[in-house]
């Protein structure tokens, strides 16, 4: 088992330098100077360079090859499955394309945040044409004959397929819809009004984030125009944004990148700089997100405590009592942003992204044309017009760093979401009186010990049914959506 050892030890080092390139990443979405962009590109360039090269060394293929046969425990034989899936796909990808795609989506975040600022998609669209091209090259590297996009998302739900995800996203489309119109029917909660200090919000957005067990020796909190969490073991830092007349904008951004990072906190200190030691897929990160934002922090227990803070930070902000508070942090309305949607709408966001996406990947869709077809499904899903792009097909930064079959884990998280959510109130059925007092540590330890210290011990859908004791599925989900917003809303 010598050859084990050193593979062990080689990935290791691999892991820690796709750490350091993860740091870059960080360091450009946040404090990063402007004109810094084009040697950033080079820079991110450089280490995929170095890092396709460690991943694709003859010598993995050789260490794998010695060890084929022999008696591995479940922890060794879950990383040799990663290492010889990262190997076969790696070796698919010539490294000048590897090096190329992450210098030009480096550069393309760049013009897409001057684009989305300028609404004028035509400034953004020949940058975006290139990630296209060479993300479809890179998807016929690694289908090898078979479905571009199929292949695009094993990079985040390994195991998915479209077809798949398009029979579970076609169960939760019509339930949804037809909760959303009986919704938008009733009569609306009143929101907050007045002016929300972003000083302030950053304080209890702290305070907040300290409720769910972020662990600030670990992590930090910066701005960023698109929130989102990096890193791994020891290291792992969130991004959040303030809006001074939508203070839930920060702080249930907050919460949902506390999830993301808490997975990864959270995961057993032996897979550090392994490739367990990361969340499993994407899908799966999103469940945690996603239960600490929605099942946990808009729960009516948990704002109860929230609404508290929120006098004592802002004094009087138009909500008389908790439970008009619980009703305005859940308020379904109009709009056009995914990450600002409600529980009800959001899934229907991230659906139109799904189906834009394939046919992007697939030549059924031009780039040109992505404004008008965008507008278009939103219209025929939410009915209303979009009026800019900012609002439309240029809000997210997906796309232009190449995340094509990234959006449909949003959909799949909030699935996966649901039934743990199911699993962790049946196991802890006195959960509300804890978070009505800000306190979490029930159901995050539980979290924790059922899911998030596994890694990526386990492929993504048996990492849920380990947690739950039964298989994934998308009635839980609906279930708890149902129930939540007729108790609401009043609804019959």
């Amino acid at each position: 088992m010598s050859a084990f050892t050193d593979l062990m030890a080689y990935e290791k080092i691999t892991q820690a330098l796709g750490s350091v390139a993860g740091r870059l990443n960080w360091d450009q979405e946040t404090i990063m100077p402007a004109g810094a962009s084009a040697q950033r590109g080079e820079e991110l360039a450089a280490m995929e360079t170095v890092l396709h090269a460690r991943r694709t060394d003859p010598r993995v293929g050789d260490w794998l090859a010695a060890i084929e046969g022999h008696a591995l425990d479940q922890v060794q034989a879950a990383n040799l499955r990663e290492i010889k899936k990262s190997y076969a796909r790696n070796t698919k990808v010539p490294a000048a394309l590897a090096a190329e795609i992450a210098k030009v989506t480096s550069l393309a975040q760049g013009v897409w945040a001057e684009a989305r600022a300028s609404d004028n998609f035509a400034h953004f669209a020949p940058m975006f044409q290139q990630v296209v091209a060479l993300k479809r090259e890179e998807a016929a590297a690694l289908a090898e004959g078979g479905d571009l996009y199929d292949a695009m998302l094993q990079d985040y739900e390994p195991g998915a397929t479209a077809a798949q995800l398009s029979d579970m996203f076609g169960a939760l489309r019509p339930r949804l819809t037809a909760l959303r119109d009986k919704v938008m029917g009733a009569d609306q909660p009143k929101g907050v009004s007045g002016t929300f200090d972003a000083d302030a919000q950053m304080a209890l957005t702290r305070e907040v984030a300290k409720s769910f067990g972020y662990d600030f020796n670990r992590g930090r909190i910066d701005k960023a125009v698109h929130p989102f969490s990096s890193g791994s073991g020891a290291d792992v830092r969130i991004t959040t944004r303030t809006s001074e007349d939508d203070p839930f904008n920060c702080l249930y951004s907050t919460i949902h990148e506390v999830g993301h990072a808490c997975y990864e906190l959270g995961i057993d200190d032996q897979h550090m700089l392994t490739p367990l030691g990361a969340g499993v897929s994407m899908g799966v990160h999103e469940s945690q997100s996603r239960i600490y934002e929605n099942q946990l922090g808009r729960s009516r227990a948990y704002t109860e405590y929230l609404y508290g803070k929120m006098r004592d930070k802002f004094g009087d902000f138009g909500i008389k009592n908790a439970d008009g508070f619980y009703a305005a942090v859940n308020r379904v309305t109009q709009g056009y942003i995914r990450t600002e949607s409600d529980e009800i709408q959001y899934n229907l966001h991230v659906l139109l992204r799904f189906d834009l996406e394939q046919k992007i990947i697939n030549g059924a869709l031009e780039i040109a044309d992505l404004p008008e077809a965008w507008n278009a499904g939103f219209e025929a899903d939410f009915g209303v017009k979009v009026d800019k792009v900012s609002n439309g097909c240029l809000q997210d930064v997906h796309w232009p760093v190449g995340l094509f079959g990234y959006f449909p884990t949003y959909s799949l998280g909030n699935v996966y979401a649901g039934c743990l959510n199911k699993a962790l109130r049946d196991d802890l059925p006195d959960l509300d009186s804890s978070l009505s007092q800000g306190i979490t540590t029930p159901a995050t330890d539980w979290l924790r010990v059922h899911l998030q210290q596994f890694g990526g011990l386990r492929a993504p859908n048996e990492t849920i049914q380990h947690a739950c004791g039964f298989a994934p599925n998308e009635t839980p989900l609906l279930e708890y959506l149902e129930a939540k917003f007729s108790d609401i809303y009043g609804l019959s």
